[in-house]
């Protein structure tokens, strides 16, 4: 992690800091610095106020952490301007010796471009396709809190930290050490454990007053969010538990949402899934069916940005309640899979956002015409979540809270998802698209690509609505609503 002291300088660092390197003027990147796309987030440096800036597209996990004065500097560094005159634009102090410090920081982590992104897009890309199976992320954060919470209960730790911050941090680092010097076996012993565990506690939580607690038979589709786990559980667990004792599926395609990549249509993934429950492999006869039915051009087009999956969670977050949920077949193997992310059909009418990605019907026939080839049962999810509203997604009105103001912007997002819920529930997959660009998706839906891609794909009968809930981020600052929901 890259850290500043905005009480020394905006970009000096603290004692105990590794030193950064020269600024060099002579290198282009430097001498007019062009940033990446970033993220924003308040940060504390001691008892002062600090902006973080992270990578928006998750390529590195690195992290600069500068004065909030800083933020008036980040649209100038577009790579027309020099340091210099971003420094005379700028004002405020600000002097060529602190700007060279900051492009810097940013270069060395690698939130500028320059050769050292390259160097790190490189590295991903080449460990992207080194293996025919994407390992845990988003999951693994998960399970390892899991893991850290079963190692404080072994060690006797109070369930409830202490007050004093430093006794606090101090037992935390203890905690974080032993959990970390347990074997990786034993530390996906505990996790598996624990994860499994928590599911079914989520489920008998989620079906204990449902009626019927389970499907009949094998839904053509599901609906799940991919919200985390604590805030999304019971949308999971309300559709996941109610697979464990139907028809088991010969294959699961996941459709999920592009958060952070650079296709700007459909992006197919050519990957099997690991979690700390085992491996879905990839379903190749899937692939190579659908290869032949998409054509040379437009199989280019779906993996052309393929590596957007490497710290995409729509669809990581979904695989381990597939091996919860559905689990191993007689020989000893969970479902093989294919993922896809889906733009956004409503932006383009259905077209990639540029012109220049895979279009949304091209891909829906094909996949189609390779799932009605294939022997067996196939259960296509969309991994969707809808509304994300509040100030940390760009509203002036905050959603938490029991102001009037606050109670009014909630429910105005509650009618807004009725009504897309509702031509969701009758299955007319291109009304929603219709309406959903005449309103310029009012309450930013992220998934609607995603659910009309399902709709289209498996052209149910009809849907089976089981739950809708909404839930306030810990800062109050955003809410992000979601369904479960089953296709037949």
């Amino acid at each position: 992690m890259t850290t500043e002291n905005p009480g020394q300088n905006p970009t000096g660092g603290p004692a105990g800091q590794p030193k950064m390197p020269p600024f060099h003027p002579e290198w282009a990147h430097h001498s007019k610095p062009k940033i990446r796309a970033l993220r924003g987030f308040a940060a504390q440096v001691g008892d002062q106020q600090a902006l973080g800036l992270a990578d928006a597209k998750q390529i590195t996990d690195r992290i600069v952490i500068t004065a909030p004065a800083m933020q008036v500097v980040l649209p100038l560094m577009n790579g027309e301007r020099s340091v210099d005159q971003i420094c005379a634009e700028v004002g405020r102090g600000l002097t060529p010796e602190i700007m060279g410090q900051f492009v810097v920081q940013l270069d060395e982590s690698g939130l500028l471009f320059g050769p050292k992104f390259d160097e790190i897009m490189t590295k991903m890309k080449t460990e992207f396709d080194s293996s025919p199976i994407l390992p845990p992320a988003t999951t693994a954060t998960f399970v390892d809190a899991l893991v850290m919470q079963e190692v404080a209960k072994e060690m006797n730790l109070p369930a409830k930290p202490p007050e004093d911050q430093a006794e606090a941090q101090k037992l935390q680092r203890q905690v974080q050490e032993r959990a970390a010097a347990l074997p990786e076996a034993r530390k996906d012993e505990i996790g598996g454990t624990k994860l499994r565990e928590i599911f079914d506690a989520w489920i008998d939580k989620a079906l204990e007053n449902a009626d019927k607690p389970s499907f009949d038979q094998l839904p053509k589709g599901l609906v799940a969010p991919h919200i985390d786990y604590a805030r999304g559980w019971i949308n999971y667990a309300s559709v996941w538990g109610r697979m464990r004792v139907t028809d088991r599926p010969d294959r699961i395609v996941v459709l999920g949402t592009n958060h952070f990549g650079d296709s700007t249509g459909v992006c197919g993934c050519d990957k099997g899934y690991r979690t700390v429950l085992g491996t879905c492999e990839l379903d190749e006869k899937l692939l190579a069916t659908l290869k032949e039915k998409l054509g040379a051009a437009n199989t280019e087009l779906l993996f052309q940005n393929r590596y957007d999956h490497e710290r995409e969670h729509s669809v990581e977050l979904q695989i381990p309640w597939i091996q919860h949920c559905v689990g191993r077949d007689e020989a000893g193997n969970f479902p093989k899979v294919f993922a896809a992310l889906v733009h956004d059909p409503a932006v383009n009418n259905g077209e990639s956002y540029d012109g220049k990605g895979l279009a949304l019907q091209p891909f829906v026939d094909a996949l189609r015409a390779t799932l009605s080839s294939l022997p067996g049962k196939t259960l296509v999810v969309s991994s969707a979540d809808l509304s994300h509203v509040g100030p940390a997604f760009g509203d002036q009105q905050g959603p938490a809270g029991d102001t009037p103001e606050a109670a009014e912007f909630r429910n105005k997002t509650f009618a807004h998802d009725k009504e897309m819920l509702e031509i969701f529930r009758t299955v007319r997959p291109d009304d929603l698209v219709a309406s959903m660009a005449w309103q310029q998706n009012p309450t930013r839906w992220c998934s609607t690509g995603n659910l009309v891609a399902a709709m289209k794909t498996v052209q149910p009968e009809r849907v089976e609505m089981l739950n809708y809930s909404a839930a306030v981020d810990n800062s109050g600052a955003g809410m992000v609503s979601s369904i479960s929901a089953a296709m037949f």
